[in-house]
This record gives structure tokens, C-alpha cells and sequence, in this order.
């Protein structure tokens, strides 16, 4: 059965590749949602000429499917609300060097 807590630490092996951060804790994922054995993700890029895009959406289904079981993960790249540092986990802000 794929779960929430599947999906987030398979995406959790997915980084953007100008931030040693991964997009969990970067707060790049908006919205999940589990059908079956099918994921949809909505997320975004720290900003939005960011050209790694297109990696970023493949990174993501490739690893949600090797690590969740997955069958189809369908990702959806936004830009609506825009990312902000805000979005980050503690550990990321820490990584990152906010504090």
C-alpha cells in the first residue's frame, strides 16, 4: 500500500541541483495526493526560470515509483504560489545557513 510517509522519503533522495538540500525540506512539494497505485505531486522550483525543472519532475516520478511502489506518479510543476525561503524545514534552514 503507497503511502504519504512512502512518497515523502522517496522524494527525500530527490535534490535540486544547485542546493544541497532535498525538495522536501526545501519546501518544494505543495500538494500530494494517493489514488490506488497512482501518485500526483504538485511542486515547485525555487524560482521560476529555474532550468532544472524538467530534471526535477523526472527525479521525483523516478524515485517515488522506485520507493513507493507506485505504478503512475504524475507531477505537476507550478510557479503559483511562488517559493520562499519561508517554505524550508528547520534542518534545511540550518543547512543552508539562515540561522
Amino acid at each position: 500500500m503507497i503511502t504519504e510517509d512512502l512518497v515523502l522519503d522517496a522524494l527525500r533522495d530527490v535534490y535540486d541541483p544547485e542546493i544541497p538540500v532535498n525538495v522536501v525540506d526545501l519546501g518544494l512539494i505543495y500538494e500530494m495526493k494517493i489514488e490506488e497505485d497512482e501518485v500526483y505531486l504538485t511542486m515547485t522550483m525555487t524560482s521560476p526560470g529555474c532550468p532544472f525543472g524538467d530534471r526535477l519532475a523526472s527525479d521525483a516520478r523516478d524515485r517515488v515509483i522506485a520507493g513507493s511502489g507506485a505504478k503512475e506518479v504524475h507531477v505537476t510543476m507550478v510557479t503559483n504560489p511562488p517559493w520562499t525561503p519561508a517554505l524550508m524545514s528547520e534542518d534545511a534552514k540550518k543547512a543552508m545557513g539562515f540561522f
